[in-house]
């Protein structure tokens, strides 16, 4: 008598914070599905769960913890990864102990370590240690390293994100973010994520195509371009410009209508990248002009004391050469309210960066310390009640400009990725979607009506923008919907 077939352990995968983490989980679920894990959405019933977390600020690693208690009331085994988890390693594992903590180090074999916590078999949580140590400080030098030991360092731990690995995807819409490079070389005073992520690396060019492709053939038509600092792409290649001579390739895959990158260092944005971006040089509009640009401030003395570079004027002449370029381009940014020794003058500064520099989205944050960034030694801290009103005062001027800024686009011809079918609710032939200068996830949104009969998610629409709600778009279809490359 046969016996009856062992049912496949299953695993549901929770992710916080970034694109970043994004790609992360999908390669770990990848991973887990080769090695007979089968993934869940849900959960309630699954043997396991593991939570991808996030560690970047104190609300997002306040968010990471309560998604890990959350998921230990399913009644699975719980296993918490991410930057949270390697950040802090054998500490969170203390304070958490209804999870196992592992770290990057772990994600080559996660299949085997999850097989330990479901056996019971108990795991050491790491001690984290500044993963900039693991590589050598010229970047050039670091493929030679990788590239010797097979894409790894063979007596350190292996680079997250550096080979481009077995990938399962858990979303369904037809954008996906596709990452360049991980880890950073910068050294922003109120940054802590180099320590945990490691120095820049690189992957190379013909993995980014690889995957790409493969993401065409899963359907998507969209990729967004991530890493922790997109503008340092190739320079541990030895070459500068490999973004730059990356992007028309991305272009041309068959089955992707736009490419956008993310994550871009306004100190490091080459005169022939904004170019690219901006669309000189064709490639048939693939290509968005879209411009994230981490700004953070605009006051030349407050960013000198953060360790960054540039101001409102500089800000403002790189924002004036690609509109002269691209009229339409989008552009967005994160600033940071209230680090240490912030005055008023230095908030009137960023007050006229954002109103001259008329930018489509700006996510406004107030400052927190850090452990192991610089700005926690700096003098000059602000009382929380004193940064909570100048986010509050920026955020205002924010959600009133960039509405102002949405408006300005009444009358101009987009075209928009459609996402999400909303005839049923909407009335036929209106479909939510994103316009070139809004990013699928971090921006607004535009609904199109007078979309054809038998448009699908992924297409482009040429459309007219006759209206607005907040940053969102409201958009007239001007032509039947172009069918998405390769389909």
């Amino acid at each position: 008598m046969t016996a009856a077939p062992t049912p496949a352990r299953t695993v549901a995968v929770v992710t916080l914070g970034c694109a970043r983490n994004e790609v992360d989980s999908e390669e770990l679920a990848g991973r887990l599905a080769a090695e007979g894990y089968q993934l869940v959405e849900d959960a309630e019933g699954a043997d396991a769960v593991l939570v991808n977390t996030c560690g970047f600020i104190e609300t997002a690693k306040k968010d990471s913890v309560d998604a890990i208690l959350a998921a230990t009331d399913s009644g699975a085994s719980v296993v918490a990864v991410g930057c949270m988890a390697e950040r802090y390693g054998s500490e969170l594992a203390g304070a958490l102990p209804e999870a196992t903590v592992l770290g990057f180090d772990d994600y080559s074999a996660i299949g085997d370590r999850l097989d330990d916590v479901l056996a019971g078999r108990p795991l050491v949580p790491h001690t984290p240690r500044d993963r900039r140590t693991l590589l050598p400080i010229s970047p050039v030098q670091r493929s030679a390293v990788l590239a010797g030991a097979g894409g790894r360092v063979d007596d350190a731990p292996a680079i997250p994100g550096h080979d481009w690995l077995r990938r399962r995807r858990l979303a369904s819409g037809p954008s996906a973010a596709l990452k360049l490079a991980s880890g950073c070389d910068r050294r922003c005073a109120f940054c802590a994520i180099p320590a945990f992520r490691g120095a820049f690396v690189s992957r190379p060019p013909a993995d980014v195509l690889s995957e790409a492709r493969w993401l065409a053939s899963q359907g998507v038509t969209e990729l967004v371009l991530v890493s922790e600092n997109s503008t340092s792409y190739g320079k541990d290649l030895g070459d500068l410009r490999s973004l730059e001579k990356l992007l028309p390739e991305l272009a041309a895959v068959e089955g992707i209508v736009r490419v956008r990158v993310a994550y871009l260092q306004p100190a490091e944005l080459r005169p022939g990248l904004l170019e690219v971006i901006a669309g000189k040089g064709g490639h048939g509009g693939v290509i968005a002009p879209y411009f994230d640009l981490s700004f953070q401030h605009s006051s030349p003395t407050l960013l000198r004391r953060m360790r960054r570079f540039g101001g409102t004027d500089d800000f403002l002449r790189t924002i004036e050469r690609a509109r002269s370029l691209a009229p339409g381009a989008g552009f967005r940014t994160n600033v940071i309210l209230g680090f240490p020794g912030e005055t008023e003058d230095d908030v009137a500064e960023l007050e006229r960066f954002l109103t001259e520099g008329r930018l489509d989205a700006v996510g406004v944050f107030g400052y927190s310390d850090e452990e192991g960034t610089e700005a926690m030694r700096l003098d000059g801290k602000l009382d929380q009640a004193e940064i909570d009103a100048r986010v509050r005062r920026i955020t205002d001027l924010v959600e009133e400009l960039t509405a102002q800024r949405a408006e300005e686009r009444i009358g101009e011809s987009v075209e928009v990725l459609l996402a999400e079918d909303l005839s049923a609710e909407e009335g036929p032939g209106t479909w939510l979607g994103h316009a070139a200068h809004q990013d699928p996830d971090a921006d607004g949104t535009t609904t199109v009506t007078g979309v054809p009969d038998g448009a699908v998610a992924g297409q482009l629409v040429a459309a007219e923008v006759v209206g607005t709600e907040g940053i969102d778009l409201v958009a007239t279809a001007l032509v039947p919907a172009a069918p998405a490359a390769g389909r």
